[in-house]
């Protein structure tokens, strides 16, 4: 399956002290062109330490293996 996404505003993870992201749009993107919100899928106040993190959840959420998922941040 193939996902795009739009991160939200960016924070420092006081755990980590990484840079962490909230996603505000979630896309699956058909061979078609076309695309449908997936945004309810995820948790919007979740801050995701990277893009990888966010396809580990959604391949665990859609019951997918992780490398089934592809994904890309939209411009």
């Amino acid at each position: 399956m193939h996902f795009e996404f739009r991160r939200h505003v960016s924070a420092i993870s006081p755990v980590t002290d990484s840079v962490t992201f909230r996603v505000d749009r979630l896309f699956e993107t058909a061979a078609q062109n076309t695309s449908a919100d997936l945004s309810h899928l995820i948790d919007p106040s979740y801050e995701y330490h990277s893009p990888r993190e966010l396809r580990w959840h959604l391949a665990d959420r859609l019951g997918l293996a992780p490398k089934a998922v592809r994904l890309r941040e939209a411009a």
